[in-house]
């Protein structure tokens, strides 16, 4: 730090040069990055990811996003792969191992073990001419960068690039099997990220709990299914089911005169919205914030005056939505 550079101007310096080298990454990519994520797609088994210090904790990360994102991948400690986690590896698996200088001795076993046993290896290195590149079937290598720190012995910029390669690889593979928020929602289905990919048929509410009526019902049985389900609205059908309108606490204050002389169709607010049930229940909460309602109608994709189920705005805030 100098004498008249603030804290501050450390932090943009530090993510200046870490931004050029990312672009010095994405200028470098090749051939070889499509051979790697051509041979990850191919592996029967899992990738397997490995590497040793800060390399170690990339190598996490990225498995975790291989994992999370339709590639079964695991990370495997180098040092403990010397001890018996070797089995972890197996014929029909694809090894990434990572390595900034591709001449960390921890990984000489792995390495080893994945050419005794014919296991594709996928090196990421700095050096073109390192051992791990050089025993690699596809070799990716890292850009000569600017660390960021300043002395040129810590590993940031170097340690961006990894991290961010690896995102790379994941979104290839994704992109190629046409991975859907609905196939991650398999893989995240709790927490905030769960709520916001929920659809509307994870938390809607169907049969004998909808409060429906028909045109023809006299008020005072639309009032009791207003009291009884507790959502502060009535769908109104026709004689075939086919959705007319809705009826809220609002629509009988507006017609409280003379309201037990009406039925239902005099009453109720026609062409009501719905939303259909495979959709985000993130959507809906957005509808009904949108137009200050607290229910919608859900109906059938395919026939959409059919109903099928009812969204309340307690069951999105019930699971993080808001």
């Amino acid at each position: 730090m100098t004498e008249n550079s603030t804290y501050l101007d450390i932090a943009r310096r530090v993510i200046s040069i870490e931004a050029h080298a990312l672009t010095q990454l994405g200028d470098s990519l090749g051939e070889e990055f499509d051979r790697a994520v051509e041979i990850m797609l191919s592996a029967t088994g899992r990738v397997i990811i490995s590497g040793m210090g800060k390399s170690g904790h990339i190598a996490r990360k990225i498995a975790a996003t291989l994992a999370s994102t339709g590639t079964p991948a695991h990370f495997v400690h180098p040092a403990e792969a010397s001890h018996g986690d070797l089995g972890m590896m197996a014929q029909g698996d694809v090894t990434l191992v990572l390595s900034n200088s591709g001449e960390t001795p921890e990984l000489a076993d792995v390495i080893a073990y994945t050419r005794r046993f014919s296991i594709p290896l996928i090196g990421v290195a700095s050096r073109a001419n390192s051992t791990l590149i050089k025993q690699s079937d596809v070799g990716l290598i890292l850009p000569r960068a600017e660390e960021a720190c300043g002395t040129g012995v810590v590993p940031t910029s170097s340690t961006t690039m990894t991290l961010a390669l690896g995102d790379a690889l994941a979104v290839a593979m994704m992109e190629h099997r046409r991975f859907t928020p609905e196939n991650f929602r398999d893989f995240h289905p709790g927490g905030k990220l769960g709520a916001q990919l929920s659809r509307v048929n994870d938390l809607m509410h169907t049969g004998d709990a909808l409060p429906l009526v028909t045109i023809e019902s006299p008020m005072s049985e639309a009032i009791t299914q207003l009291g009884r389900k507790g959502f502060g609205v009535v769908g109104v059908t026709d004689a075939r089911g086919q959705l007319q309108g809705i009826i809220t606490n609002g629509d009988i204050s507006r017609h409280i005169d003379g309201l037990g002389t009406l039925v239902a169709k005099d009453v109720m607010t026609r062409e009501p919205v719905t939303i259909e049930p495979g959709a985000l229940a993130e959507k809906a909460v957005g509808i009904m914030n949108e137009r200050k309602i607290t229910c919608l109608l859900v109906a059938h994709p395919e026939t959409p005056k059919t109903i099928v189920g009812l969204l309340h705005i307690h069951d999105c805030l019930r699971v993080g939505l808001s």
